[in-house]
């Protein structure tokens, strides 16, 4: 399983750099997204992990807990962490 980790300021510009390393690891088998160091995440990098975890056989992201209440607040917390609550 490949691990991604996520900057702890996931905004367009970590969203765009981060892209092709996860387009990469996407065709290799299962992703693990490692978001602990996560401290503010913006709606670019909401994009691409939501699809991560679409694409293929998806990821498993380990949230901080700013990303998993930022997705909470935004209502992706069950599509982005395995339908735990947030």
């Amino acid at each position: 399983m490949s691990t991604i980790t996520l900057p702890p300021r996931c905004d367009r510009a970590a969203a765009e750099a981060l892209l092709p390393e996860l387009v990469a690891a996407l065709g290799a088998g299962p992703i693990h997204i490692d978001g602990s160091a996560c401290t503010q995440i913006g709606q670019a990098m909401f994009q691409v992990l939501v699809s991560a975890r679409r694409s293929g056989e998806g990821a498993v992201i380990d949230p901080s807990p700013a990303l998993r209440e930022a997705a909470a607040q935004i209502g992706l917390q069950r599509e982005l962490f395995d339908g735990a609550e947030a």
